[in-house]
């Protein structure tokens, strides 16, 4: 990002304005969204963090794991103070800050200007659908940034001028002699080349654990480049011991661990949750993925310049837990972003050459200009100019919640689509739910039923009646068999009807 390299500037300008195009017109989905933020406004009511189940009735008071507790809180207050509109400009910045970082990686590994940006698109292209408003996304401007830091040592920069900066703070201890000598080891230590940015590791995971699970990514990418690598071991071993640390300073310490080994094993997550089973390769996002896997191979074998052990062992490793979960493909995808624009350095400094339109000033306003248009796409500014703006959420049963809060009479207890219960647990927290989105805390016979009502199978009236439900909130376009099971039974009326919630009630319950 030098100001000799400015011409790079309005490339990287011109991704972010897709990007954040994209960030700022995607919907809201509620599965991962509005149950944090009531466990982050229940958190902040309660000084801890909760610690027992209190949003479903049918696990009611059993122990659970908030280990997102901090994304939890950071999103309601997020939320309190700007709505839905500050929130997706949240995910807009962090999703900027992440691409942007990848970007400057690979451009700190020789890449060109063109190639940095277009693999950067596809990067953007490929990964949108990883975009939710969860507290995974939290994590991925941490993950880039660790990426970006761990390039800069591979590629032997170890100092962030520090030379300098000792010479100039020992000088003014010298001339104070009330300061005592024991102070100029302490800055020379602390100035020294192997103590500077390598300890920003660390301060990352002190964040990254108390935000989501994928924490452990950080161990990953480092532990690599620890083994593999080529930098000066010994900084990086201490920061890495740090980075160890780090991860039991959260509320519950070496419990986090149990947490991460519950979401690998928990059989309900692997076999009910769609982003814990391996990619397939349908739509044009996983097109793209699969092909860019299977090309990565062929281009590092083809040019000029080779992959390192430590480039290798990030490509095998990420790679091999993409095809595992679809969940890693956006690690593995800001790996690729890194990785493949060295590999087309060669041929674009033999195509292209260097730019002549090199002025800063004029380079970094379109760069800021680029960044600053997607702005008008924001919730609450789009309306204003665009009659036929998206909505800002997505499958979220808003009227239908609405309606049901001035009905307290109808009697519960309530069965609802999982992504509805996300927002039923957040805005009407006096109707507890059967299940939700977090798949970890329910037990494979509950995910079975669930499926079984679900579908409309033949006993999905016999599973309402063992849960003792009362009442019923469908989605018509997830649960089309369902509904229609609903409508051929004697058993259920319908109460309240949108485009987007149904609900029913069990004939003669009362009203």
């Amino acid at each position: 990002m030098k100001a000799r390299d400015s011409a790079a500037w309005p490339w990287l300008g011109l991704v972010l304005l897709i990007a954040l195009s994209i960030a700022f017109l995607l919907p809201v989905t509620p599965q991962d969204y509005w149950w944090y933020l009531r466990i982050g406004r229940d958190t902040l009511a309660a000084g801890a963090v909760p610690r027992l189940d209190a949003l479903t009735f049918s696990r009611a008071g059993i122990p659970v794991d908030y280990q997102s507790w901090g994304a939890a809180v950071l999103f309601w207050l997020v939320y309190r103070l700007g709505g839905l509109s500050l929130t997706v400009l949240l995910r807009g910045v962090l999703l900027a800050v992440t691409y942007a970082l990848a970007w400057a990686a690979a451009r700190r590994g020789g890449a060109g200007r063109l190639s940095a940006s277009l693999v950067l698109l596809a990067a953007v292209l490929t990964s949108s659908n990883n975009w939710s408003v969860r507290p995974q996304l939290l994590a991925y401007p941490l993950f880039a940034l660790a990426l970006w830091i761990l390039c800069k040592w591979q590629n032997g920069e170890k100092e962030f001028n520090t030379k300098n900066t000792q010479e100039h703070i020992g000088e003014n201890i010298q001339r104070n002699a009330s300061i005592p000598s024991s102070w100029n080891f302490v800055v020379k230590n602390f100035f020294r080349k192997d103590q500077n940015y390598l300890y920003w590791l660390p301060l990352i995971m002190l964040v990254w654990v108390n935000l989501h699970g994928s924490f452990v990514m950080l161990i990953l990418l480092s532990g690599a480049a620890l083994v593999f690598g080529r930098g000066d071991r010994r900084s990086l071993g201490l920061a890495f011991a740090g980075v160890l640390l780090a991860t039991l300073v959260n509320p519950r310490g070496f419990g986090t661990w149990s947490y991460v080994y519950q979401s690998l094993t928990v059989p309900s997550s692997q076999l009910f949750s769609a982003e814990w089973l391996p990619p397939v390769n349908t739509g044009w996002q996983m097109n793209i993925f699969f092909l860019w896997l299977l090309g990565m191979p062929v281009l590092a074998a083809l040019a000029k310049r080779k992959l390192s052990a430590l480039e290798w062992a990030w490509f095998l490793g990420f790679g091999i837990l993409a095809l595992w979960g679809e969940r890693y493909v956006i690690w593995f995808v800001l790996i690729l972003a890194v990785l493949t624009p060295s590999l087309l350095a060669d041929w674009e400094s033999k195509t292209l050459g260097r730019s002549k339109m090199n002025v800063a000033a004029i380079n970094l306003a379109f760069s800021l200009l680029f960044v600053l248009l997607p702005l008008a796409f924001l919730p609450g500014l789009r309306s204003a100019w665009w009659k036929q703006a998206p909505a800002v959420t997505e499958n979220t049963p808003v009227a239908a919640t609405e309606w049901l809060a001035a009905h307290p009479a109808l009697p519960g207890p309530l069965w609802s689509e999982i992504g509805f219960s996300s927002y039923l647990e957040f805005a009407l927290p006096q109707r507890p739910t059967w299940i939700d989105t977090r798949f970890e805390v329910f037990p494979v016979q509950q995910w079975q039923a669930y499926k079984a009502i679900t579908d409309g199978r033949q006993d999905w009236e016999k599973l309402l009646d063992g849960a003792g439900v009362n009442l019923l909130m469908v989605s018509p376009p997830n649960q089309p068999d369902l509904l229609s099971a609903l409508k051929r039974s004697a058993g259920w009326c319908s109460l309240y009807s949108d485009d987007i919630a149904v609900i029913y009630q069990r004939c003669g319950s009362g009203k």
